[in-house]
This record gives structure tokens, sequence and C-alpha cells, in this order.
């Protein structure tokens, strides 16, 4: 099995030599059935060959286009808190991928820390998820994470976010690229969002646009950051994200983009001796607790940085006596708010009169 990084750098071409040329063809030849079959099935929604279950409030959706981390968890969030603060009862349904059977994955034990009023459901069947959750929690609206593809459930609003890093898969739908689907896919998003934005010039961002309006001429057009805001520890404590810059440091994470995280660690100066990179959703044993502390030890690290994701699941303040802290990240909305709670309004509007 291939760890994200390393399956990234074959299929964008940086991995050179015959063996990655001959992983690359085979990779290829792989991608046109699973191709035609994603084609296949979104042709036979398109036409009314496969059912779209209504449900009884409004439906907003958060996805990607392509595999691994976009930045969802922070615009779900933030989505849910602007719902909140205007009074509507959501709940938030997902499918759980990396969850163990019976419990939840990381991204619930985040999103219940920092929501802990907002209900969270995670099943395979999300349209039998919602309707519970109606008929239990009595919510008004329903926020889908990592839905776009889901196309059971009918949805009022339809929003995908793209990656900086990698906004096309490389031009490739898996397994010879990162595209969960076409591009052409975007067709069907009312919103599209460009994640980790401020990693990107003026011009580069103008090129992925001008990509994404042949696909959605009429999509409302986001560019976000996730920025890094403080140190938090499980057990409650924080620290200033200043106290990052020089700070020695062993990283690591095991989330589905980890060269977003080391961005992030880049920006706030950090001093990183060493970067581990685990699969996404990785769940952590005690043999990798023991393995991270003593690399640390041996890098003679001050302190050791992970993401949010990953304290949610190891739940210790510190890892072989040294201190282990996250970097909370919150997302800013650069261009395109306003618009875009013009959208929102409506739907808020809608929920609060279901009472």
């Amino acid at each position: 099995m291939f760890r994200p990084s390393e399956f990234r750098d074959l299929v964008s071409g940086q991995r050179r030599g015959p063996a990655a040329a001959l992983l690359r063809g085979l990779f290829r030849a792989a991608e046109v059935p699973y191709t035609l079959a994603v084609c296949r099935r979104n042709r036979r929604f398109d036409q009314g060959g496969l059912p779209v279950e209504q449900i009884a409030v409004p439906v907003v959706s958060v996805g990607n286009l392509t595999l691994g981390g976009t930045g969802k968890t922070p615009l779900v969030e933030w989505l849910a808190r602007w719902f909140r603060y205007r009074d509507v009862r959501l709940t938030l349904i997902s499918r759980g991928y990396g969850a163990k059977r019976g419990g939840v994955n990381d991204e619930a034990l985040e999103l219940e820390e920092r929501l802990p009023d907002v209900p969270h459901v995670q099943s395979r069947d999300r349209v039998a998820a919602a309707r519970k959750a109606i008929e239990k929690f009595e919510c008004q609206l329903i926020l889908l994470d990592d839905a776009f593809q889901h196309r059971r459930i009918a949805r009022d609003l339809d929003i995908v976010l793209i990656d900086a890093l990698e906004p096309f898969g490389y031009d490739h739908v898996f397994p010879r690229g990162t595209l969960r689907e076409p591009v052409s896919g975007l067709g069907r998003a009312q919103v599209v969002g460009l994640s980790r934005a401020d990693m990107l010039d003026p011009g580069q961002r103008s090129t992925i646009r001008d990509e994404v309006r042949r696909h959605a001429p009429r999509a409302l057009w986001l560019e976000m950051t996730h920025a890094p805001r403080r140190l938090v520890a499980a057990d409650g404590g924080e620290r200033a994200l200043e106290a990052l810059r020089g700070m020695r440091v062993a990283a690591f994470c095991g989330i589905g983009n980890a060269a977003g995280f080391r961005h992030t660690l880049d920006v706030c100066e950090a001093d990183v001796l060493g970067f581990r990179e685990f699969g996404d959703h990785h769940a952590y044993n005690r043999g990798d607790i023991e393995a991270l502390a003593a690399w640390a030890d041996q890098l003679d690290a001050s302190a050791i940085i992970c993401t949010a994701k990953d304290l949610v699941k190891i739940r210790a303040s510190q890892l072989g006596g040294r201190p282990l802290w996250a970097v909370a990240i919150e997302l800013e909305i650069l261009t395109g708010r306003a618009e875009f709670e013009t959208l929102l309004a409506p739907l808020a509007a809608r929920a609060l009169a279901i009472g």
C-alpha cells in the first residue's frame, strides 16, 4: 500500500524510473473502466434511471472532486456555526470512513468537540440517517459531509471544494490520478471553493477559476484559507500560535493531504526536525505511540505536533514526556463570502419555518 504522499508522487510524475512508469501505465489501464462506470452511474442519475430521495428539510452538501483532504471539516464547522447562530437546528450526516465497527471516525470526534450542540450521525445509508435525524432530533436542516458523489439524497445546495495543491487530480481519474470523477462533474455544483488559496498567487488562482467556469459557469466561486489560530492539547490547554515560531518539533499526521499540514507548519515558522505521515484516518495503537515517542526523543524535539484529527484519537497531552500539541485551524473566506451568505439565507429561512 502507498502512503498518500507516495501515491501522489507516483501519479503526478514526480517519481521517476521504469517501475514508476510501469505502475502509471497499469493505473491508466484501470482508470478507463472505472471512469466509464462513474460516468454511467452519473448519467443514470441525470436521466432519472436511479432514484433521488427527497428529505423533509433543506439539505446542504459539502464534498470533494478529488480523493483525500481538501479541508472539508473546517467548512462544515463554519456552516454549522452559521446556521446555529441563526437558531437553525441541524444535524451532520456523514458516511464515517475509517470508523471502527460501532464507532465514529476522527472527523466526527473532532466536530463533536468543536460543535457539542450539533448532533452527528454516521451511516452508509445517508438517506435513512437523515430521516432518522429529523425524527429523533427534530432538526430543521441536514448538513451532509463528503457527499458530492452520494447522489441518492436530494440536496438544496451542492458545495464542492478543490484543493490548491492539486485542484484537478493530476488530470486523471483514480487510480491514475486523484479525481473521484471527471472534472465535468463540477457542473452539478452551485458553489465551488478553492481551499488553501493562500498557497497560490493571484494568477494561479485565476487559472483554476477559469477552468472551473468552463464546467460550472453559474457556480459561485469562493477562495478560502485554513488559518492556524492556536495550539491545543488533549487536556484542554492552549498556547498562542506564536509559540511555534522557532520551536524544535517532531510533527506527524494521518490525514488525506499531509502536504497541507506541512505547509501550515512552515507558515508558523516551526523548526521541523522530522515529519512522519500515516494513512488517512489512521487508528493509532500503542506501538505507534511508543514509536513516535522514541522518534521524538531521538530527534531531541522540544514538542510533538499533530493535527486536531490526530489528537482526538490519541487523547494524550504528552508522548514520552514531551508535550503533544495540535494546530487548531479555522476557515477564513477570502473571496465570495457575502454572495455565499446570500445563498444560505433562504435555506435558513425555510428551515426556521418548519418549526
